[in-house]
């Protein structure tokens, strides 16, 4: 069995840079490496990060995956996981106004619907609460995650879905952000009764409540900080977090349109432009 090291996190980070760079998907890692745990997958995915903060990346806040039971049925687990966000990975969307986001900057690009948090206090773990969170909260504001797939979602020969491990490895899944609209403090809205309508080229494709992320979206923030901390880390004041997805992603194409409308919260458009 291959005894996982530095060497082969960074060789395993440095594969997935590539793979970004030149929209060339990896087969499976955990299929390469069947004892790979998921701690491996964090370490690989922080490898990775690294190679990204050496180019002058700079770390803006995190996301939180895999929040639904379904989806943590589906990947064999019983809790979220969770990935970096980057300054280059945002895309601020003014009200009324669609954005143009590069299809060529992603190789299989799929769209959730979720709701950011963004701090005015550090959550530092062990114990973080749903109640601290709360009071350590700017604001809420509407966004769109864009996932993609720099490890292959489906084995190119068995078909066989990749594991946890891999999209772990994969920073979560994640490649882009779109944030905008309206923000609101915490206290302002019943946060598990915000919903969205996600149309694509004006068709409704899903629709889902803020509910559907544990029951309520700050649960998954406090899971994070706690979680961070026996990495010691922790969630600094300014960032933002992605809660969670509560709709399923929807696969995007170039020249595809996108509106996510929260009602009250505003809507975010854009366009993944060839």
């Amino acid at each position: 069995m291959t005894v996982f090291d530095d060497a082969l996190y960074e060789q395993l980070a440095q594969a997935l840079e590539h793979a970004e760079q030149t929209r060339t998907q990896l087969e499976h890692f955990s299929k390469k490496f069947p004892g790979m745990s998921l701690e491996d997958g964090y370490r690989v995915s922080r490898a990775w990060m690294n190679i990204k903060r050496a180019q002058g990346r700079r770390v803006i806040g995190h996301k939180i995956g895999l929040t639904s039971r379904a989806m943590q049925q589906a990947s064999q687990i019983n809790e979220p996981d969770f990935g970096t966000l980057l300054d280059n990975m945002l895309w601020t969307c003014e009200e009324g106004v669609e954005l143009a986001i590069p299809f060529d900057r992603f190789i299989a690009p799929r769209i959730e619907v979720e709701l950011a948090f963004v701090l005015k206090h550090d959550l530092r773990g062990p114990d973080v609460t749903m109640a601290q969170v709360l009071a350590a909260t700017d604001h809420v504001t509407p966004a769109i995650e864009i996932i993609d797939a720099r490890i292959e979602q489906f084995d190119r020969h068995t078909k066989v879905m990749r594991k946890v491990q891999d999209t772990i490895s994969d920073n979560a899944a994640n490649a882009a952000i779109v944030t905008g609209a309206r923000q609101v403090k915490p206290d302002e809205v019943d946060l598990p009764w915000c919903g969205a309508v996600l149309r694509q080229n004006g068709v409704v494709e899903e629709t889902g409540l803020a509910a559907g992320v544990q029951g309520h979206p700050a649960v998954g923030i406090a899971w994070l900080a706690n979680k961070l901390a026996p990495w010691g880390e922790h969630l600094v004041a300014g960032q933002v977090v992605l809660a969670g997805s509560f709709t399923r992603p929807v696969a995007g194409q170039p020249g595809d349109r996108f509106e996510a409308d929260y009602g009250p919260l505003g809507c975010l458009r854009f366009q993944l432009t060839a």
